[in-house]
């Protein structure tokens, strides 16, 4: 059990040991709003949005309405696709001397 101080009481709170990411880790430790927040508190702040839908969900309203895309928006988009190059490698030597 973890005693957490809050104005001069203490509060004992249960607790679980979790296992995260480095990069997981770093996100949470940046996320503090003062040095002394808890990883606890920057926890119990994050939200989720309540309106997520499963696949299911999701694959049900794709059948029962309007096609999401368009013939039209789907030849843009094919059309995109094919004009897509390769970016410039930016490790080329000639890049490394400066030169474009």
């Amino acid at each position: 059990m973890t005693l957490i101080r809050r104005k001069d009481t203490f509060l004992h709170m249960p607790t679980r040991t979790i296992s995260v990411t480095l990069d997981a880790y770093d996100k949470l430790s940046r996320a503090r709003r003062y040095p002394s927040e808890s990883l606890t508190e920057v926890i119990m702040r994050a939200t989720w949005p309540e309106d997520t839908i499963t696949a299911a969900e999701l694959l049900s309203r794709l059948d029962s309405g309007p096609a999401p895309f368009t013939a039209d928006g789907l030849d843009a988009v094919d059309r995109a696709k094919a004009e897509q190059r390769a970016p410039e490698n930016k490790w080329s030597s000639s890049a490394a001397d400066g030169k474009r």
